[in-house]
């Protein structure tokens, strides 16, 4: 059980949400709003991706996360800033020729991948540790084992903290490996993606497995999608990791009903408070991870 709780709002994401709520922030004002409102219902982190405000859909501009980031860090609300750097993976075969890219292929190397992070300087970046299938079209998520390589040394020498996202054991064993060539700073910090198709599946049990092959003395968190993001937000706290709740995972407070980002972390902190944990205050978990607050 842990009983004091890194509690991150993942306020957007780049997926197709935004037809399907209105709550779903799009602009850089509304992320960062999004990102305020979430701390001041008591998330102790923001995780961030950006939208190209005019189509809604994933963007990864430097421009439009300088702008969220300027205005979360301008407030008067503190908030541990957790920047994506999964953009830049998506590749779709053409239909005609598989050996090229298709239409909603973006791909492009680490240096490329982490422009933001260089610019910007955010305490957490994200680390999609390996490739995988998603979805059930033809698109696939690359993450190479040199790009990820590359990409840690890059992160590494920012003094920004990465989050290892896992969404299969294979990805934990390959962040072990880059933990052991001393490209990722001890404690290491992980993320475990459940429940997201083809990855691994959001249960119990999953979570354990994937749990138990986390290095020791790694801090960690774990989430779910959709309707299993609060079973899957309990089951984490009960077996000592953090949590991630938030509209890029999930659209819904109850049954039918639209959430915003700081109903999910209300909700959040009101299961994890009732299980009798507490969740830490930014400065807290800062202190926690070993971050250094940017300005």
């Amino acid at each position: 059980m842990n009983m004091e709780v890194i509690l991150t709002c993942a306020v957007t994401g780049a997926g197709d949400t935004t037809s399907r709520s209105e709550h779903v922030p799009v602009t850089p004002d509304q992320i960062a709003q999004a990102a305020i409102d979430a701390a001041k219902a008591g998330a102790s982190a923001a995780h961030i991706h950006v939208r190209d405000p005019k189509t809604g859909k994933g963007s990864r501009d430097t421009e439009l996360f300088r702008q969220v980031v300027d205005k979360v860090r301008s407030s008067d609300t503190d908030v541990v800033i957790n920047l994506t750097a999964g953009m830049g993976g998506d590749w779709v075969p053409d239909d005609s020729n598989p050996a090229m890219p298709g239409p909603g292929t973006d791909m492009i190397g680490p240096e490329e991948r982490l422009a933001h992070v260089i610019a910007l300087k955010p305490e957490i970046c994200s680390l999609d540790c390996g490739t995988m299938n998603f979805g059930n079209g033809n698109e696939i998520y690359i993450s190479t084992p040199a790009y990820l390589r590359r990409m840690a040394e890059i992160v590494q020498s920012l003094g920004v903290k990465p989050e290892l996202e896992v969404f299969e054991l294979g990805h934990i064993r390959f962040a072990k490996q880059m933990l052991a060539e001393g490209l990722i700073d001890e404690p290491p910090m992980f993320q475990i993606c459940l429940g997201i198709p083809w990855g691994a599946d959001q249960s119990v049990d999953t979570m354990k497995v994937m749990k138990d092959e986390l290095p020791q003395g790694a801090s960690w968190a774990s989430f779910g999608i959709s309707r299993m993001q609060m079973p899957m937000a309990a089951a984490a706290v009960a077996m000592g990791g953090n949590v991630r709740v938030g509209l890029e995972d999930n659209i819904y407070l109850d049954k039918g009903v639209l959430a915003t980002n700081a109903q999910l972390v209300e909700r959040a902190r009101e299961i994890i408070e009732r299980m009798g944990a507490r969740i830490l205050t930014p400065e807290e978990a800062r202190k926690k991870l070993g971050l250094k607050k940017q300005s």
